[in-house]
C-alpha cells in the first residue's frame, strides 16, 4: 500500500507508460505501468501520458532584492553598475520584515511554478546583516515548501570594503551555507585575484562550497575564472566550486579559451549561466554587432562540465521582468546559445533541473527510488515540448504531497459550424480538418 501513485507518466528520458509510487516523502518505485498495475495507494494521479519531472531548480538567484523594481527609482541605463548603485541606495531603507514579505511572496510564485530548490545569494555588505537574518528566517519557515540554500555574497567587494571578510564570516556563523564573491568588482585585477584566494581559503577551512559571481563583464581580459580554477585545485575544493555568469568568456579569443577550459575541467568547476540577465546587462557599450554576453555553454558542456541556468533576478534594480518560471530561463538559454539540436534542447531542460541540483549538491534529488518525492506534472509530453510551450504545471508535489495545481491551458475556438479545442501540443494532424 503506497501513499500516492502517479500512473501513465512519461519521464524526461522518454520512458512512457510509467508509474511512480511514493511512500511518505520518498519515491518507493519507478516501474512500467504493467508492473504496478495491481498496486494500491491512498491517492492516485493519472498523468495521461504527460511529462513528470523532478522539480525545477534555480541555481542562481537574489532573493533579498527580488520584487523591488523601481525602488528607489528605475534603472535608466539598464546596466549592471547602475543596478549595483541603486541597490546600494535601497539597502539602508529596508527592514527585515520587508525582506521577509517580498521573499515569501516570490517563493510562493516559485512553488506554484514547480520550482522547489533555490540557491540565493544574500548581500552581506550591510553591517547589520538584516538580509541574512531575514532569509535565514524565510529558509526555516518555508522549508515545508522548498529548499533554500544561501550564499554569503559581498556585493560591494570583499577587498573594497573594510571589514567585509569579517561580516562574511559572521554570516557563515549565523548559518549561511556557501561562500560567495565578486572578484571583477574589486578595485584592481590583483585585488580580485586576492579576494578569490582568501574566500576559497575560508570555504576550505569550514568545509563549505563556493559560488562566485565571476567575470560578469564584457571585458575579455577579466580572467578571474582562471584564478578560481587554480585555487580550487590548490585547496582541494574540486567539485565544490561554482563560477556564476562567466560572461567575459563570451568575448575572449578562442586560443585563450582553449587553454582555459581544460583548467576548469581539472578543477571540476560547476558553471551557472543566467540567460535572461546576461543578455540584458551585457553588450550595453556595443553599437553593432552587439555581443550577447552569455558564457560558452555548448563548449563547456562538450568538455564535460556541469552547466546550470539561473533566473538571477526578478523585478529588481537590474531586471524589470520575470516570474520564477525556470522554463522561461531554459527557453532563453536555448535560443541565445543556439542549442537547437534534439540533444542540446534536452541539455537546456537539464540545466533547470538535474544540473542545478548538482550545483546545489542536492543528494536526494531525482526520479529514482529513495529520492525525495519533489515532482512536477507538466502539460507536455517531453522536455523539448515543455520548453517550447513553457508548459503549465498541472500538479506540483513536495515530499509526496500535492501542494499546487493549475488548470490545463486550453482554448476553445469557434471554427466553421462548430468548436475546436486547442491545446498547442504536437498531436498528429486531425484528418477531419
Amino acid at each position: 500500500m503506497f501513499d500516492l501513485i502517479i500512473r501513465h507518466a512519461t519521464l524526461p528520458d522518454d520512458q512512457s507508460q510509467m508509474s511512480i509510487a511514493i511512500t511518505g516523502n520518498q519515491i518507493a518505485e519507478v516501474e512500467p505501468d504493467a508492473v504496478l498495475a495491481a498496486a494500491k495507494a491512498a491517492h492516485e494521479i493519472d498523468a495521461q501520458g504527460q511529462l513528470v519531472s523532478p522539480a525545477f531548480v534555480d541555481a542562481h538567484f537574489h532573493l533579498d532584492s527580488a520584487l523591488r523594481y523601481g525602488q528607489p527609482r528605475i534603472n535608466q541605463s539598464g546596466t549592471l553598475l547602475e543596478g549595483i548603485h541603486l541597490w546600494g541606495e535601497l539597502k539602508p531603507t529596508l527592514s527585515q520584515d520587508a525582506i521577509v514579505q517580498t521573499a515569501t511572496r516570490y517563493c510562493q510564485w516559485a512553488v506554484a511554478n514547480g520550482l522547489l530548490a533555490i540557491r540565493s545569494h544574500v548581500d552581506v555588505s550591510d553591517p547589520r546583516l538584516l538580509a541574512v537574518e531575514a532569509l535565514l528566517h524565510v529558509r526555516q519557515t518555508l522549508k515545508p515548501y522548498l529548499d533554500l540554500q544561501l550564499v554569503a555574497f559581498p556585493q560591494d567587494g570583499a577587498k573594497r570594503s573594510p571589514g567585509m571578510l569579517d561580516q562574511l564570516r559572521r554570516a557563515l556563523d549565523m548559518g549561511v551555507d556557501v561562500v560567495g564573491g565578486i572578484p571583477h568588482f574589486e578595485r584592481t585585477a590583483a585585488e580580485g585575484a586576492q579576494s578569490i584566494r582568501e574566500l576559497c581559503e575560508i570555504a576550505a577551512d569550514r568545509g563549505l562550497m563556493v559560488d562566485m559571481h565571476c567575470d560578469e563583464t564584457d571585458d575579455p581580459m577579466s580572467r578571474h575564472v582562471e584564478t578560481l580554477a587554480a585555487e580550487t585545485h590548490r585547496l582541494g575544493l574540486t567539485g565544490r566550486v561554482t563560477g556564476s555568469h562567466l560572461s567575459s568568456m563570451h568575448s575572449m579569443d578562442n586560443d585563450y579559451v582553449n587553454r582555459l577550459i581544460p583548467l576548469m575541467v581539472q578543477a571540476n568547476l560547476r558553471v551557472v549561466a543566467n540567460p535572461l540577465i546576461n543578455i540584458t546587462l551585457q553588450g550595453r557599450q556595443d553599437t553593432y554587432p552587439k555581443r550577447r554576453g552569455m558564457t560558452r555553454v555548448p563548449e563547456l558542456l562538450q568538455a564535460g562540465l556541469t552547466v546550470a541556468f539561473g533566473q538571477d533576478c526578478v523585478m529588481d534594480p537590474w531586471y524589470s521582468l520575470g516570474s520564477g518560471d525556470m522554463l522561461e530561463v531554459a527557453h532563453m538559454g536555448l535560443h541565445v546559445a543556439q542549442m537547437t539540436s534534439q540533444f542540446a534542447m534536452r541539455d537546456c531542460f537539464s540545466a533547470v533541473t538535474t544540473s542545478g541540483a548538482e550545483v546545489m549538491g542536492l543528494t536526494d534529488y531525482g526520479l529514482a527510488p529513495g529520492a525525495r518525492a519533489d515532482l512536477v506534472l507538466l502539460q507536455a509530453r517531453d522536455p523539448i515540448e515543455a520548453i517550447r510551450l513553457r508548459a503549465t504545471r498541472l500538479v506540483v508535489i513536495r515530499g509526496g504531497k500535492v501542494i499546487a495545481k493549475t488548470p490545463p491551458r486550453q482554448a476553445h475556438l469557434a471554427w466553421g459550424d462548430g468548436q475546436r479545442s486547442i491545446d498547442w501540443l504536437t498531436n498528429p494532424v486531425d484528418q477531419n480538418c
